[in-house]
């Protein structure tokens, strides 16, 4: 299943702190707003629920940065 790519959107909010007297990315944060067709209910439930071994941005920050993410699905 694809979705229309005005079907998605997604805030995201970084968090810092000091370290020796530098600012930090650790920790992100993404909400998403999903619009999905009636009746793909599960099948996005199951994508969710894989979201933080298959995003590329997760991946790339495993270890050093915490990733974090909240989803609203809404179904048409």
């Amino acid at each position: 299943m694809k979705l229309d790519p005005h079907a998605i959107e997604a805030q995201a909010e970084g968090r810092h702190e000091i370290r020796d007297g530098l600012p930090v990315l650790t920790e992100i944060l993404v909400h998403y707003t999903l619009r999905i067709p009636a009746g793909t209910r599960e099948t996005v439930d199951r994508a969710l629920a894989r979201h933080q071994e298959k995003c590329p941005t997760a991946a790339t920050l495993k270890g050093a940065v915490a990733v974090r993410w909240t989803a609203l699905v809404i179904e048409a």
